[in-house]
Parts: C-alpha cells; structure tokens; sequence
C-alpha cells in the first residue's frame, strides 16, 4: 500500500499532466473523451476509490467537458457542491464492490472502515474517508475532554469524600468551575462548569455519550468541526439555564454531548428518510454491525441522564435557598446539535464558509449568544429576581 506522500505525490503529477498536455489554450476544462485517455494511462497512480468516482464524473458529464478544478478539488480532498451533486445524482453507482465487501485489511484499516459504516450514510463518503484517513491527528479533543473531566471528579470526590450526588455537598459549587447565577459576570463559567459532574452517575453516562459517538465523529469531521459543534452546545446550554431557569446553577458536559449525539442521530435518521422516500429503497445503510444498538444505546444514555437531571433539579435540595442544578442546558444542546450540528456533520469535506445554511444557522446561534449576554446584564435587575445567596 502507497504511503501518504507517495500519494500526494503522484496526485499532483497527474494533475499537472492534465494542465500541461490536456488544458493547453487554458480553458479550465477537458473533454471527456481526453479524461478517458488519462485514466486508463494513469489511473494506476491513484487510489482505487477515488478512480471510481473519476469514472462515475466522466460518465455523467452530459456536455462532454470536465473542470480541471473538480480534478484538483478531489485530489487535494475538496469536493464543491456542484461535484458532490453530480456524484449522488448520476445514474450510474460505482463499480467495484462496496466498501464493506474489501477482504485482507488489517486491524487499523478495519477500524478506519468499521468507523465509516458507523458514521457516514453515503457510500462515495465512506470510501472516501476510508483513502483519506490516516489517524494523522488522532482523536484527541474528545478524549482530552473526557480525561480532564475524570481528574477534576476525582479530585472533588477525595476533597469531598463523596462520589455520588456530589452535589449534595455544601463545598461542591464553591470551586471555579460551575456555574452559578451570582456568579455570572466570571464569564468564564459558561464553559468551565463542562468539568464538574453532579456525580459518578452523570459522569459515566456523559463518558459513555462522548466515547461512543464524539470519538468516531471526531476521527470522520476532524477536532475543529467537532468542537465547534461541541463548544456551541456547552454556551448555548448554560445561556439557556440563564434565560429560562435563572436561579439554578449548571454542572456537566451534556449541552455539547447533547448537541453532538442529537445532530449525529438525526443526520443519519434523515439520510436514509430522504433515501427511502426518493428510491423506495430499504434501510440499506442501517444495516451495518453495531450502527442500531450503538444508535439505540445513545438514545437509552440520552434518555437515562435527561431524566436524572429532571429528577434532581426538582428533588428538595440539600442546602435551600440554592436549587439543584438545572436540567435546561440539555435542551440548549439538542437545540445546536439539530440545527448547526446538522449542517456540519452533513457537509463532509466540503468548505462550511461555502454553505449557505451554515451561515443561517451560524447567525442565528449568534443572535441567540448575543441576546443572552444582554439578557444576563440587564433582565435580572429589571425583573428584580431573587437569586440564590453565593456558595
């Protein structure tokens, strides 16, 4: 198998064949006929999926030319919309067998392969994806983030002496992490109170929800789409607490994996909707090993950890005035995940700045982060609310 530089590296000398011998009046594009010539001389040189797709663009190109910039796009992996579209709407499917079909991978290719089944509802991404990963970078943020809220909940546990409903402690809140209402102006607590846990109960559900699906979503979308998505649900969560339960303190990861598990599930659920209703094809993508139970297990911890937090922000709390922290930063979280997080996880490998519902959607979450910085300076006083005395 090519290393990653031999790949590079015979990707951009067939692309500079193509501008040299094949574009010389320097027009932007080719005939389909030359493009024919060109992969049968040196289709070789590169990966066997990606060659697929050339094959399925040249057959569905009804004006006989083909940019050289849809050619650049897809060796550099950067796929426009115009040529994603012309990939899904053409009448032909790939040629070779599907992905899930390759014998003789090893364990690391087997996984890379397993995570695509697991995230990507297309074929044409899956066997992308599965050319172009190379666990360079690996999965860190999730995993970071995950590792960092263990430490911070054994350190609270020894200092309180307590691993379940730490909450129930009158030093628990008293840290720099949670957020609490008098406290609202360190702004810093928005995001911070991610890493306090109500106890070893919220924490292992909130573990579960981002190892199983933030991980593999991490490894297919990259950190930084991830922990756009992920941030964006953590402030939209403790925003929300401020506006619609002004007198509760939040602790807990579940606004980002909520927003995260929400956006993935309802991506796939409407994929393969769209699929059924428009070829009345079965649920061809649902049946990959583990992609239901995995589904119904995040549904089960989804379900299993709003509930707890319903229970325990109504349950008489240990040390009144002060409320138990606040289920609503959940519902802040689905929000994000089913309106931002939808069209960042369905846009793989495309630009988001290129997406126009992504700038929508990106205003809107602005208009909504912005109304709620006035509404946490001004609303409080004018409402005269009574909050809780500081921890």
């Amino acid at each position: 198998m090519k290393t990653c530089v031999d790949k590079i590296n015979s990707s951009q000398k067939l692309a500079e064949i193509i501008q040299e011998k094949y574009d010389q009046e320097n027009s932007g594009c080719i005939s389909t006929e030359r493009f024919r010539d060109l992969l049968a001389a040196h289709g070789s040189e590169l990966d066997p999926h990606k060659l697929e797709v050339l094959l399925a663009l040249a057959d569905i190109n009804a004006d006989g030319k083909i940019c050289y910039q849809d050619f650049v796009n897809l060796v550099r992996n950067k796929r426009s919309n115009s040529f994603r579209r012309a990939i899904l709407q053409g009448s032909r499917q790939l040629r070779n067998s599907a992905l899930r079909e390759e014998v003789g991978l090893g364990l690391s290719r087997r996984l890379v392969r397993h995570v695509a089944y697991e995230t990507l509802p297309r074929e044409v991404d899956r066997k992308w994806y599965f050319d172009s990963y190379n666990y360079c970078p690996p999965p860190w943020l999730m995993l970071a983030i995950t590792i960092a809220e263990v430490i911070v909940f054994m350190y609270y546990g020894l200092q309180l002496n307590r691993w379940v409903l730490q909450v129930s402690s009158p030093y628990f809140l008293k840290g720099p992490l949670p957020y609490h209402p008098q406290l609202r102006a360190q702004a810093w607590r928005y995001l911070s109170y991610i890493f306090m846990h109500a106890g070893i109960e919220h924490l292992g559900l909130n573990m579960a929800m981002q190892l199983l699906v933030g991980v593999p979503l991490e490894m297919v979308h990259g950190a930084l789409r991830i922990g756009l998505v992920y941030v964006c649900g953590v402030l939209a969560g403790s925003l929300a607490v401020s506006v619609a339960d002004m007198t509760a303190p939040v602790v807990g990861s579940s606004g980002g994996v909520y927003a995260l598990v929400s956006a993935h599930l309802a991506n796939v659920v409407m994929t393969q909707i769209i699929k059924y209703l428009k070829y009345c094809k079965n649920w061809s993508g649902m049946k990959c090993q583990f992609k239901l139970f995995r589904m119904a297990m995040a549904l089960v911890c989804m379900s299993v950890e709003f509930g707890r937090a319903v229970w325990l922000r109504f349950y008489p709390p240990a040390f009144p005035p002060c409320p138990n922290p606040s289920f609503v930063a959940h519902l802040g979280g689905v929000a994000v995940g089913l309106t931002l997080g939808i069209v960042v996880l369905q846009n793989y490998e495309q630009r988001l700045q290129e997406q126009s519902l992504f700038w929508i959607f990106f205003s809107v979450y602005t208009l909504f982060i912005l109304c709620g910085i006035f509404w946490n300076i001004f609303a409080y006083s004018l409402l005269d609310v009574k909050l809780p005395p500081p921890p």
